[in-house]
């Protein structure tokens, strides 16, 4: 299932000037330098032995089991190239805004007299800055799955369906279904 979390995160992943590290040890030693040189606190973080953690960075093991492997990147993502990270995310909230593609069933509530049948539709256009800045403090404020796709759905809604202001007065959107999403700094 897509979740407009980690969609936003590979949006930002998009501004990375790096890749990250390919092998296994390089991805621990990584790790290792990010929490102050404790192989014991990244062993709690992946759930593996504190020695386990050790012979990676000494490159004695090279190829982990693959849920560990998953685990490892993921962490390895989440805090890779974090000053890039952030200059991204702030172009996006204050100058660039975002793109989304996004391809859901939207319900409307609407005037009396108009249709509120919920629909699929595909669409592609640009949030301005100040709902991509919404979006990004609702994320790292530990906002849920919910209630970002509610601050996306009042993103589309304002900016596709009611046209900033100029047609489709009180007409709310409701994203009940999300088939595809995709985000672009």
């Amino acid at each position: 299932m897509v979740t407009v979390s980690e969609e936003l995160d590979k949006a930002v992943q998009g501004a990375f000037t790096r890749p990250i590290p390919k092998s296994a040890g390089a991805q621990m030693r990584y790790l290792v330098r990010q929490h102050q040189r404790s192989t014991r606190r990244v062993a709690e973080l992946l759930g593996i032995s504190q020695r386990t953690v050790e012979r990676y960075v000494k490159n004695q093991i090279k190829r982990p089991r693959p849920e560990l492997a998953d685990r490892l990147e993921r962490e390895v993502r989440v805090r890779w190239q974090p000053q890039v990270r952030a200059k991204a995310k702030q172009a996006a909230a204050t100058t660039g805004g975002i793109m989304i593609d996004v391809r859901a069933r939207f319900g409307y509530t609407a005037a009396p007299g108009s249709t509120d049948d919920a629909r699929v539709r595909h669409l592609t256009l640009a949030l301005p800055p100040g709902h991509a800045a919404r979006l990004f403090q609702a994320q790292e404020a530990g906002l849920t799955e919910d209630q970002l796709r509610q601050l996306a759905a009042e993103a589309l809604g304002e900016v596709y369906f009611r046209d900033n202001g100029r047609r489709a007065h009180g007409l709310e959107v409701e994203l009940t279904d999300l088939l595809d999403l995709e985000f672009e700094l």
